[in-house]
């Protein structure tokens, strides 16, 4: 009797830790794994979110170099693309102009402010905004914030392995919570 007491128990406890992990991991797949993307169209900038991943920026200049839009901005990203964006941001491109910042919060806030201080001293009008999957609902969620225009949202190629997905789930619902708290640009 004690047995099948421990039993249930145990049992309880397990349910209770694995159930809502689970509807978690579901629920997160549609603003995580596969969130909403928009079609390309012509804008009047390219403006690339900061990261580890340089891909990103890569894309982004790409994209300019595509004839998308004649300015492209990128977020100076910290980690192993800074070397690679130092060096693009110090160049000429033919086709479009090359700018790049460092945000002030370094956070997507911070580059918030910043598209929305550039937007208005340009008159910007819709953007395409660069960033790695994970990120596109919450980024999304913040610029709209600070950015009355139309926002193109372009995810970057992303290769995770599956402790980097969980990873991103918990960086990620943590960032929306922060930007529930303090609301505003």
């Amino acid at each position: 009797m004690m047995l099948r007491s421990n039993w249930s128990r145990v049992r309880l406890w397990v349910m209770s830790i694995c159930i809502p992990m689970i509807a978690a991991s579901i629920g997160g797949v549609p603003v995580y794994v596969r969130p909403q993307t928009d079609p390309l169209r012509p804008a009047d900038a390219i403006f690339v979110l900061g990261g580890e991943d340089w891909r990103r920026h890569m894309l982004g200049v790409e994209l300019g170099a595509a004839g998308w839009a004649p300015n492209v901005v990128l977020s100076y990203p910290d980690g192993p693309g800074a070397n690679w964006a130092g060096e693009m941001c110090g160049t000429v491109h033919p086709g479009f102009e090359l700018d790049c910042f460092l945000p002030d919060p370094p956070t997507t806030r911070g580059e918030a402010r910043e598209l929305r201080r550039r937007a208005t001293q340009n008159g910007w009008k819709r953007v395409i905004v660069v960033t790695f999957t994970p990120h596109i609902s919450r980024a999304r969620f913040i610029l709209q914030r600070c950015f009355d225009g139309e926002l193109i949202m372009v995810a970057s190629p992303v290769e995770m392995w599956p402790w980097k997905w969980v990873s991103e789930y918990v960086y990620q619902t943590a960032g929306y919570v922060k930007a529930e708290l303090d609301p505003g640009c």
